[in-house]
């Protein structure tokens, strides 16, 4: 039997779906308070905890052999072959700004990479997947095919990071390079600018910094929309660190060239 189906959808969008319920209950509500998980500002919300607590509840119902890896709680291990990695807000600094751009990530795979990944806007009531049959997003203007944009240069480029300083100061000069060549740039959609770019409307991705449950569900749907997303060295980048995620190889070979000069 495959431990990967399609069956594993039906899961993956009732984890959504709890997790959706759980962020908008308190988005944006005067109420809503954050504490930092460490020295600067790492924020955290009741929303994170009980998104993650609710879709962890399905699994143990739905899936209790599975695997866990979340952000806010402890991973579990399991048996089936299959791990799930989770996200409940992936953009919290956006989530209690009350900026729609941040999202719920959902990835299942095994050691070698996700095998789908949704990720989900509530606020604006979209939905991106891809991975074991489907590449396709749902919202306000119904359910379309997800399909990367080809045949851009660099210099035509949309570029996409979430912190203008991106990471180190060696990071931040190398996607300055990239950022210079390229038509645009711009910052802050955290998930959501993965989910344009599989969407056909941006050109490249560029972060440092990343956890496993930060980057997995957007390679499943960006490769499942036709796109690439590799570590700036052009290798597996499942795990986290650095991620470059393109629409096409020639577009991620340039940036890639600019980013190890």
């Amino acid at each position: 039997m495959n431990t990967f189906n399609v069956d594993l959808w039906d899961v993956a969008e009732a984890l959504a779906d709890r997790a959706r319920a759980e962020t908008l209950a308190h988005f944006r509500a005067a109420a809503l308070t954050a504490e930092s998980k460490s020295e600067g500002f790492d924020p955290v919300t009741i929303a994170d905890r009980r998104a993650e607590e609710v879709m962890r509840d399905v699994l143990a119902d739905r899936r209790p052999n599975d695997g866990i890896v979340g952000e806010e709680f402890e991973n579990v291990v399991g048996t089936s072959g299959v791990t799930w990695v989770l996200d409940p807000i992936d953009g919290t600094r956006g989530y209690i700004s009350g900026t729609p751009t941040w999202g719920t990530l959902i990835a299942a795979g095994d050691e070698m990479g996700p095998k789908l990944g949704l990720i989900d806007q509530p606020y604006i009531g979209e939905r991106f997947m891809g991975g074991l049959g489907r590449r396709t997003m749902t919202g306000p203007s119904g359910q379309h095919d997800l399909a990367v944009r080809n045949g851009i240069d660099l210099a035509e480029a949309i570029v996409f990071t979430t912190f203008p300083e991106v990471g180190t100061a060696d990071e931040g000069a190398a996607f300055a390079r990239v950022s210079q060549a390229a038509r645009l740039t711009r910052y802050g959609c955290d998930c959501y600018a993965y989910a344009l770019l599989a969407a056909g409307q941006i050109d490249l991705v560029i972060e440092a910094g990343l956890q496993a449950y930060d980057i997995q569900a957007p390679i499943a749907v960006i490769e499942a929309a036709g796109g690439l997303v590799t570590n700036w060295e052009g290798a597996p980048v499942h795990y986290g660190g650095r991620a470059l995620a393109a629409a096409t190889p020639e577009l991620h070979a340039a940036a890639m060239a600019l980013l190890n000069p």
